[in-house]
């Protein structure tokens, strides 16, 4: 339970060095996407290179989200102990290698080796950034901020898809790994010599280590779950989507690698950026008139992305398609920075990275760990403009979730203090 032993009194900090703060952990967060999509927008290349079926295709998807949510546990435990922006940096270094890596693979086996490789490193920048950056600004402000953070999904993963399918095009698979890889490099030593309020704060008043697991059980509430389940919901469905709308313009609407990614990383930048952003400021609005203002405008987000997504899905029309793609994304976006606010509105500033942590693993592990081979198996079976037609049962399951966590969301966040 967050108590007085929890609570920490934050150093005096200047609004210049919390903006260099936000904006460094954007550009990795950003390198983050990019490095974590550009695979995807090379699907059919490797595909046709490698002789691959569509399960050996989206097990490369899944192999990366195994590595990420398994290492997650581990590394946000670390990083309620250690120091947060230092280990951030060493991800950002293996990922970032990483990718290179893959650029470097011979077959299928290295190629699996490697992405599983960029997954560990992710994770450790996945369960401390966000608690890392909000102890940077007061509580008010935290959905913005964080909704800034998450702009990275929309803006890196266009970047991905965008790269990926030009340089993949031109030069083959392996040279799109290259290009995205190398600028990681250069945030590393940035990051690592990031202050860290929480090791900055009063000794007398940072909260007594924590001794064993089961002091984490104070994490685990009903709104956490229920919180986590959306998530864990709307990542089956965006992640699969995500992974393999490139493929569908590319079968079922037969554009080229090069146009179906520029398209789908234009729409996906556009939505992503209006309706990160919006969720952000409509979440903290209406947060200040309830504790329910984050979960509502995420629930109302997927319930009316969900039907706009199925018709995007089942259009004939190419124009008619990408158009609701764009309105799609730009109303599931909006539960980005919200639903990550929740996390730090219930739980201590001292156990986020943890709290983080088992939020990665299960969204992950009932999500896009799972959706990409699930959906290649389908396709396999079905086509694959039938097997993604599970994903808008998805959205409509992670608007119930929402809905669940409205109940206890007030008593909850009451006993963190925050």
């Amino acid at each position: 339970m967050y108590n007085k032993v929890n609570a920490y009194k934050k150093p005096s900090i200047s609004e210049s060095y919390s903006r260099y703060v936000l904006l460094l952990l954007i550009g990795a967060n950003m390198l983050n996407y990019i490095d974590r999509q550009v695979i995807y927008a090379v699907f059919p290349l490797i595909k046709d290179d490698l002789l691959l079926s569509d399960t050996r295709l989206g097990l490369l998807g899944s192999v990366f989200m195994f590595s990420y949510m398994i290492s997650a546990p581990l590394l946000g435990w670390m990083g309620d102990r250690a120091g947060r922006a230092k280990l951030a940096s060493k991800g950002l270094g293996l990922w970032s290698l990483a990718t290179v890596g893959a650029g470097l693979a011979t077959g299928y086996s290295s190629l699996l080796a490697a992405r599983a490789a960029v997954g560990i490193g992710e994770a450790s920048f996945g369960t401390i950034a966000p608690g890392l950056l909000a102890d940077h600004f007061p509580k008010e402000k935290h959905g913005q901020v964080l909704s800034w953070l998450y702009l990275a999904i929309p803006v890196g993963s266009a970047l991905g898809y965008v790269l990926g399918g030009t340089v993949g095009r031109a030069f083959g698979w392996h040279a799109a790994f290259f290009i995205v890889g190398v600028p990681g490099l250069l945030l590393v030593v940035p990051l690592h010599f990031l202050r860290d309020m929480r090791n900055d704060a009063d000794a007398s008043q940072v909260r007594l280590p924590i001794q064993s697991w089961k002091d984490y059980s104070a994490i685990i509430n009903r709104s956490f779950v229920a919180n986590t389940l959306a998530m864990a919901a709307m990542t089956f469905a965006l992640g699969g989507l995500a992974q393999w709308f490139p493929t569908f313009l590319y079968r079922v609407h037969h554009l080229d690698i090069a146009r179906g990614n520029t398209l789908f990383g234009a729409i996906t930048v556009m939505a992503g950026i209006i309706g990160t952003i919006a969720g952000g400021w409509f979440g903290d609005r209406l947060q200040q008139k309830s504790k329910k203002g984050y979960l509502i405008i995420s629930a109302w987000g997927f319930l009316i992305g969900a039907p706009i997504a199925a018709y995007a899905l089942v259009t004939q029309s190419l124009n008619g398609c990408l158009t609701a793609v764009f309105f799609a994304e730009l109303f599931l976006f909006l539960n980005t920075g919200p639903l990550n606010t929740v996390i730090v509105t219930i739980t201590a500033p001292g156990m986020r990275a943890m709290a983080f942590a088992v939020n990665i693993f299960f969204i992950h592990a009932l999500g896009d760990a799972i959706s990409p081979i699930i959906l290649g198996w389908l396709s396999d079976q079905w086509g694959l403009k039938t097997a993604l037609l599970i994903t808008p049962a998805a959205i409509l399951c992670a608007a119930f979730f929402c809905l669940q966590c409205m109940r206890s969301i007030e008593k909850d966040s009451g006993e963190t203090g925050t």
